[in-house]
């Protein structure tokens, strides 16, 4: 459109070509800015819905776009997310398992441990009644030697106390701080 206007300018000043002085150069533009101008406030309102369309067009493109960047994002935290919860669901099966072991193994020897225990309280234990048992019909078969025995021993202790109990001292020292 302004290479139009040069054109029919230098035709009206008669060369027929375009003007190559400044002069020249400095109109066609300066009318070319008038035409422009008079096409703004002629058609203002068609130019400015036409731009505020434009603009709401380019706007909602804008939207959509994001709109496409937000679903992209969240299918991929989406899928981030899953990978984590497969990664925690498999770190937490791997620990159950241990624990599952070490209690396993655990419980194992704590009942070998006891079976272990009750086998040998058992056998003791028969010991001891077999013992008990032996000593018992000895006693039956000897009462005299038995109640012989028992008599030597209190008279054993009854004189080690005397002679543990006798010193210079008529009263010991641990009576006299009770008596204060």
């Amino acid at each position: 459109m302004a290479d139009n206007e040069s054109s029919s300018g230098g035709a009206a000043n008669g060369t027929g070509t375009p003007g190559t002085s400044p002069a020249n150069a400095a109109r066609p533009r300066n009318a070319a800015s008038r035409s422009s101008g008079a096409s703004r406030s002629g058609g203002g309102s068609r130019g400015s819905a036409a731009s505020s369309r434009a603009s709401e067009g380019a706007m909602k493109r804008q939207i959509a776009e994001l709109k496409r960047e937000v679903s992209r994002l969240n299918r991929a935290l989406a899928d981030k997310a899953e990978e984590q919860a497969e990664a925690a669901s498999g770190w937490y099966e791997g620990a159950a398992e241990r624990a599952s072991n070490l209690y396993s193994g655990a419980s194992s020897r704590a009942s070998n441990l006891y079976s272990g225990a009750s086998d040998r309280a058992s056998r003791a234990a028969r010991q001891l009644r077999s013992q008990a048992q032996s000593v018992s019909e000895t006693v039956q078969q000897n009462p005299g030697t038995f109640s012989t025995a028992m008599l030597i021993g209190g008279v054993v202790g009854l004189l080690a106390g005397m002679a543990i109990s006798r010193t210079d001292d008529p009263e010991p020292d641990w009576l006299r701080r009770w008596h204060r």
